[in-house]
């Protein structure tokens, strides 16, 4: 197994409906949540032992990007935000062209756009955006 750089991750962009296709290079610091809620199955039969099983998967994706209101991507994000609309993001472990890549596909709504203001650094934004309602469920994607 080969060690990945969190630096060689892609995280694309694009159209609700259909799988992202633009790569986002203003963005940094990315983070995909994954989990599933819990249902307690403890028996008298698990010798006094709690039993837990899986249900619904969660999702979501945070970042940070730079305040810049010419770059595409920042656009995109504050339209989404603010219109309430779907926008397609794929975070993937390395470039969509290369063998063995994976992470997720989804529309995502827009749940959190916070501007922050530190006095030594740029204007960022952090985002946070989790899989909403649309015509795909998400899907693991994985590059053959």
């Amino acid at each position: 197994m080969a060690v990945v750089l969190g630096m060689d991750c892609v995280l694309y962009y694009g159209t609700a409906g259909s799988t992202a296709d633009t790569e986002a290079d203003n963005v940094k610091d990315v983070t995909l949540n994954l989990e599933k809620g819990e249902a307690d199955a403890t028996t008298r039969g698990n010798d006094g032992w709690r039993a837990t099983v899986g249900t619904l998967k969660d999702g979501s994706v945070s970042f940070d990007i730079v305040w810049d209101s010419s770059d595409a991507f920042f656009t995109a994000l504050q339209e989404a935000w603010f219109d309430g609309d779907a926008i397609a993001l794929l975070i993937l472990s390395g470039a969509v062209a290369v063998s063995g890549v994976e992470g997720l596909d989804a529309d995502y709504a827009i749940i959190n756009f916070t501007r922050n203001e530190s006095l030594e650094e740029v204007v960022t934004v952090s985002v946070t955006a989790k899989p909403t309602y649309s015509t795909r469920a998400p899907s693991w994607y994985t590059v053959s």
